[in-house]
C-alpha cells in the first residue's frame, strides 16, 4: 500500500509539472500583457511598459518564466520556505489574491457539492426502488433537464424567478387560496408516489400530505411566518424528536427496542440543550456553535456505547447522526430567529435574496447577521452548480442501484426473509456508492472550473474572478494560480477515490 501510496504521488508531481508548463506557454502566447500600454496615450507610457517588464521578467524567455514560476510555488509546499506565485501586471501578490479568492470559491463549490451528493444520491436510490413508476419517469425527465441547461441560463431563470420573485414576494407574503390549492395537490401526489404501497395506503398518505401540506401554508399566509420565522418551543422539540426517530428507522429499523432506547435517549439530551442554550445563543460566535457540535455529537456517542448492549457501533452512529441534526435544529432556529433583524437592517432593505456579490458591503451585526449575509449571497450560485450536478449524481446513483439490486447476494438476503429496508440499506446501498466516488472525484474538478461562469454570472469575487482577470490581461500567473488549485483537488479527489474503492469493496486493494 505504501509503494502505491509513493508512486501516485510521484506520477501526480510529474503530471503536475508537464501541465503547468502547458498552461503557462499557451497563456503566455494567447495575449501581450504590454498590449493596453501600447494603445496608452499617457506621456510616462515607456516608463510604464518598462516597470511591468520588470515586475512580470518579459524579457526573459517563456520557459524560463515558467522555471521562475516553479521554483516559487514549489517552496508552497515546503514548511516555512515562503510561497511565492508572482505578482500581477498591476504587482499585487498572486498569493495574496489568491488567498481572498480560494476562500469564497471553496464555500460555494463545497456547499454545491455536498448538496448535489445528498440529494442525487436520495433521488436516485428512490427512482430505482420505484422503477418504471410516475415518480421513476419524473424524476429521469427532471435530472435529464438540469442537466442539459447550460449554467449561465439557470444562473439568469434563478436571478428572476427565485431572487427577484421572492424578494418581491416578501413585501406582503401572502399565499392564496389558488396557490395553496395547487400546492397541496403537488405534495399529496408527490408523497404517496414515494412512500408507494396498496391503494389503501396511497390514498391515506395523499390525504394526510395534502391536508398537512394546506394547513402549514394556510398558517404561515395568516400570521405572515415568512417575515418573523422561528421553531419555537413547541416545533423545535418535536423536530429534534422527528430526526432521531428518523435515524432509529432509516439505520435500525422500527423493531429493534435497543435503538430506540438510544434515540430517545438522544433527543431528551438535545431538547435539554436546547432549551439551555437559547438565552445565550445569540450571544455565541462560530466557536461556541463548534462547540454546541461536538458537545452533542460526543453525548449521542457516550449513549450509544452506553444503551447499546450487543451491537454498540450501530447505537453510537445513531446517537452522533441523531444528535448531529439535532444540534443542527437548534442552530436552524436561532438563524430563523435573526431573519427579521437581517431583513429590516438598513442595507438589506427588504430584499434579501443576492443576486450579486458575495457579501453585502459595510454590513453591521453579530455573527449571525453575517452568517445569514454569507448564506443568501451564496444561495443561487449555489442552488445554480448544484442542480447541474445534481442530474449526474442521480443518474448514477440510480444504475448503481438497479445493477446492485440484481445481484446473487441481493436475492438470497430476500430469500432469508431479511425486511427490505435491511436489504437496501445494509446490503446494497454500499455496492452502489461504488460507481458514485468516480463521479465525485471528476466533479470536484469540474464544479470548480464552472464556477468561473457562475461567479461571473452573480459577480461572486472567488477564483473565477481572479482567471478571467488574469485570462484577459494576459497575465499567467493569477490564471497558473487557479489553475495549480484546481489541478491539486483533482488530482487529490481522484487519489482518495482510489482509496475509497478499497473502503467500500473489499474485494479492490490497490497494489
Amino acid at each position: 500500500m505504501l509503494s502505491y501510496v509513493l508512486r501516485r504521488i510521484g506520477v501526480s508531481i510529474l503530471i503536475l509539472i508537464a501541465a503547468s508548463l502547458l498552461m503557462y506557454v499557451l497563456v503566455s502566447w494567447a495575449r501581450d500583457p504590454l498590449q493596453d500600454l501600447y494603445a496608452s496615450s499617457s506621456p510616462n507610457k515607456d516608463n510604464l511598459i518598462a516597470q511591468r517588464i520588470q515586475w512580470l521578467n518579459l524579457d526573459q524567455p517563456v520557459l524560463l518564466r515558467w522555471l521562475n514560476w516553479l521554483g516559487g510555488a514549489a517552496q508552497c509546499v515546503i514548511p516555512g520556505g515562503g510561497c511565492d506565485l508572482g505578482v500581477t501586471i498591476t504587482n499585487q501578490p498572486v498569493t495574496i489574491l489568491l488567498g481572498r479568492a480560494i476562500g469564497a470559491t471553496l464555500q460555494l463549490v463545497t456547499a454545491a457539492t455536498v448538496l448535489a451528493i445528498v440529494f442525487g444520491v436520495t433521488v436516485g436510490i428512490v427512482s430505482a426502488l420505484r422503477q418504471y413508476s410516475a415518480i421513476d419517469y419524473t424524476f429521469t425527465f427532471a435530472s435529464f433537464f438540469l442537466y442539459s441547461l447550460p449554467s449561465f441560463l439557470m444562473g439568469v431563470l434563478l436571478k428572476v424567478f427565485i431572487a427577484l420573485g421572492f424578494n418581491d414576494f416578501l413585501a406582503d407574503p401572502t399565499i392564496t387560496w389558488p396557490w395553496i390549492i395547487a400546492l397541496s395537490l403537488i405534495s399529496g401526489i408527490f408523497w404517496q408516489a414515494i412512500l408507494g404501497g396498496s391503494r389503501n395506503k396511497r390514498v391515506v398518505v395523499f390525504a394526510a400530505s395534502l391536508l398537512t401540506t394546506g394547513i402549514m401554508l394556510w398558517a404561515i399566509s395568516a400570521t405572515h411566518w415568512l417575515l418573523d420565522p422561528s421553531l419555537g418551543p413547541v416545533l423545535a422539540p418535536l423536530l429534534i424528536a422527528g430526526v432521531a426517530a428518523g435515524m432509529v428507522i432509516l439505520i435500525a429499523g422500527t423493531q429493534n427496542k435497543t435503538a430506540w432506547r438510544t434515540g430517545a435517549v438522544v433527543a431528551a439530551v438535545v431538547i435539554v440543550l436546547y432549551f439551555v442554550s437559547l438565552p445565550f445563543l445569540r450571544g455565541w460566535g462560530l466557536m461556541g456553535v463548534i462547540g454546541l457540535f461536538v458537545v452533542g455529537i460526543a453525548v449521542g456517542i457516550a449513549a450509544g456505547l452506553l444503551l447499546g448492549q450487543h451491537d454498540k457501533g450501530q447505537a453510537a452512529r445513531i446517537g452522533a447522526l441523531a444528535a448531529a441534526l439535532g444540534v443542527a435544529v437548534i442552530v436552524l432556529d436561532q438563524y430563523m430567529r435573526t431573519w427579521n433583524s437581517y431583513v429590516t437592517n438598513p442595507r438589506i432593505n427588504g430584499r434579501p435574496i443576492a443576486t450579486v456579490g458575495s457579501a453585502t458591503p459595510t454590513l453591521k451585526g453579530d455573527f449571525w447577521i453575517h452568517s445569514t449575509d454569507t448564506f443568501t449571497h451564496l444561495l443561487l450560485p449555489t442552488i445554480s452548480l448544484m442542480l447541474i450536478s445534481f442530474a449526474g449524481y442521480t443518474r448514477y446513483a440510480r444504475g448503481g442501484m438497479l445493477e446492485v439490486l440484481n445481484q446473487d447476494y441481493i436475492r438470497t438476503a430476500r430469500a432469508k426473509g431479511l425486511p427490505e429496508r435491511t436489504v437496501v440499506v445494509r446490503h446494497a446501498f454500499r455496492n452502489s456508492l461504488i460507481p458514485i466516488t468516480t463521479i465525485v472525484a471528476a466533479d470536484v474538478g469540474g464544479l470548480i472550473g464552472g464556477a468561473i461562469i457562475t461567479e461571473r454570472i452573480f459577480a461572486f469575487s472567488g477564483m473565477g474572478a481572479l482567471f478571467n482577470s488574469g485570462l484577459q490581461a494576459g497575465d499567467p500567473n493569477p490564471v497558473m494560480a487557479y489553475f495549480i488549485v484546481i489541478a491539486i483537488f483533482a488530482i487529490t479527489f481522484n487519489f482518495l477515490a482510489d482509496l475509497a474503492y478499497s473502503a467500500l469493496d473489499p474485494r479492490v486493494r490497490a497494489k
